[in-house]
């Protein structure tokens, strides 16, 4: 037998031998615990007054009070007991309790209801005298006794506290369990850290599936490597899946948005332009799309060294990317990137372009072009020109917010590896369109910032 065994054992043996031990002093009651489980024994008092209270009543005044000294429950009035909440069915005194009921002041003490158990008295007169004595003393005693229906209904409620209690630790276990793990369900009730990881969100509602991530955990995993710029590596380990998983992940994602996004027309017509074109335009009301160039971050690869590209990017007046083009080498020109776009056949005659100064276009589209004049050197620029070049400066800040807003993608802001330069342009493409899902109105951010 193993020393824990025994230890078990031991503490097993005590505590009922500690349990047998208790009997009641008051004179002329002989009730055990030994075979009773429906009373309770009570210790004495532990202030001074209270005890001399006790012993004056149970008649005795000179008693040495010991640890196994007890009084049974019989001995109190109902209203001085509390009975059991738990399910280890001790009763409990009150504040301030005394035994008062007892054989000599005229209380009649009833034994505890007795079971079918039992056996059976005998009657008197079969009993013979010399074990009459015996018997009336025997008879008190409680050898085989069952729990009162009340104490069931306790412990049924016990019961049922107890497997609430298991439920919602089990629920708590669940929710640390997605704490844990870094994916969607974890952000799942804030907006706010959806859009630090992502930027953007989710518009959309995808049915296929993959074995080892949830479709809408890898469109996370692919909003994160846009948004925050994670390395392949580093999201393999925060989503518990091999780096290849995570390339064809992204390179999944990646086509799957640029054909769904790219599916709706984002170019707009002058109609529908002029439906939503703010007030702050009323002065030039027929523009159509304010057109910006950005070069994005450096690609690398090992026979090329550094390089850059440029994109060509269009919104309308009030907000939205209506143009993207391809991405070129950072060392084109901005009139070419203008014409190698494509975007000069999709300008009518009644439409006008607004572009920052320098970007000289007028000879290359067949509508009005507003753009800040350059300062001459032989004289000064009239006040007219003053004004319209502080209105259109301060109008086509708005497409250089939506750049910045898609440059808050941090993959284009870290040198870009030969793995993504495939795909560059759906991912830089993707990002554009995306950003036409976030609410800030440009106009309402424009001004608070004046």
């Amino acid at each position: 037998m193993s020393i824990k065994s025994k230890v078990f054992k031991t503490e097993h043996f005590q505590k009922q031998e500690k349990k047998y031990s208790e009997h009641c002093c008051v004179p002329l009651c002989s009730a055990s615990a030994k075979f009773n489980s429906i009373l309770s024994f009570h210790d004495f008092p532990t202030h001074s007054d209270l005890r001399r209270q006790w012993l004056v009543n149970i008649r005795r005044d000179h008693f040495t009070i010991t640890s196994h000294t007890r009084v049974c429950s019989r001995h109190f009035a109902s209203d001085q007991l509390i009975e059991p909440t738990t399910l280890d069915g001790r009763r409990r005194l009150i504040k301030g309790a005394v035994p008062t009921l007892f054989e000599w002041n005229g209380y009649k003490v009833e034994p505890p209801r007795r079971s079918v158990w039992e056996r059976t008295e005998r009657r008197p007169e079969l009993v013979p005298p010399d074990d009459q004595e015996e018997h009336s003393l025997t008879r008190e005693h409680d050898y085989c006794s069952v729990p009162e229906p009340s104490a069931l209904d306790i412990s049924a409620s016990a019961a049922e506290d107890l497997s609430k209690d298991v439920e919602t630790l089990r629920k708590e276990i669940q929710e640390l369990r997605v704490q844990r793990e870094f994916g969607l369900q974890r952000f799942a009730g804030s907006d706010t850290d959806i859009r630090f990881y992502t930027s953007n969100i989710f518009p959309f509602v995808f049915t296929f599936q993959r074995q080892l991530l949830q479709p809408i955990d890898e469109f996370f995993l692919f909003l994160v490597f846009l948004s925050a710029g994670l390395k392949k590596r580093d999201l393999a380990h925060r989503f518990n899946i091999h780096q290849s998983t995570v390339s064809c992940i992204i390179a999944t994602w990646t086509n799957f948005l640029a054909t769904a996004l790219g599916s709706q027309c984002i170019w707009l017509t002058r109609e529908e332009v002029q439906a939503y074109l703010p007030e702050e335009f009323k002065d030039f009301s027929d523009t159509q799309i304010i057109l910006d160039c950005t070069e994005l971050s450096e690609m690398y690869s090992s026979y090329k060294s550094h390089c850059t590209m440029k994109a060509l990017v269009g919104i309308a007046p009030h907000g939205p990317v209506t143009f993207i083009c391809n991405l070129y080498a950072g060392s084109v020109s901005d009139k070419e990137l203008f014409k190698q776009s494509g975007i000069a056949e999709k300008l009518t005659e009644d439409m006008a372009v607004m572009v920052y100064k320098g970007f000289l276009i007028t000879d290359c589209c067949k509508c009005k072009v507003y753009c800040p004049p350059f300062l001459s050197k032989q004289k000064q620029m009239p006040a007219y020109q003053v004004k319209e070049t502080q209105a259109i400066a301060r109008l086509r800040v708005h497409v250089e917010q939506v750049i910045r807003r898609i440059k808050q993608n941090k993959l284009f802001d870290s040198i870009i590896t030969m793995s993504h330069v495939y795909n560059i342009n759906q991912l830089f493409a993707v990002a554009c369109m995306l950003s036409n899902y976030q609410n800030t109105s440009l106009l309402i951010s424009h001004k608070s910032n004046m």
